[in-house]
């Protein structure tokens, strides 16, 4: 009999897939994402020291409804504006093991539109 393996635990595997090869310096942070059914939550992230430089989500933010699109182009919006506030300006994205859609894409998009590089 197979053993069913439950979501979440793909999205691990593929997360420790990615983990492999972005890895965030002080220069180049790894911008971070989680996904919850209720919330979104980003950090910048520099690996080499194990420090967390920034980070936001929606319950920072304080958004009504803290995992949908709009929510997630406000926070990709607000951790550039963090970002660029430390002298940030390239990044690398770390997207968690999520599929690179919808409210991950909106994030990484309003990033990308507020000033960051990756």
């Amino acid at each position: 009999m197979v053993k069913q393996i439950k979501r979440n635990e793909i999205r691990i595997r593929r997360h420790v897939r990615i983990r492999r090869k972005v890895s965030g310096t002080a220069e180049t942070p790894r911008l971070a994402v989680y996904r919850s059914n209720k919330h979104i939550n980003v950090q910048l992230i520099d690996d080499v020291n194990g420090v967390t430089l920034g980070a936001t989500g929606s319950v920072a933010l304080k958004l009504e409804h803290g995992n949908n699109i709009e929510s997630a182009k406000k926070i990709g919006a607000e951790i550039a504006k963090i970002a660029l506030a430390k002298n940030i300006e390239k990044v690398v994205f770390d997207r968690g093991g999520y599929l690179y859609h919808g409210r991950i894409q909106a994030l990484a998009d309003a990033a990308r539109e507020a000033g960051l590089k990756f």
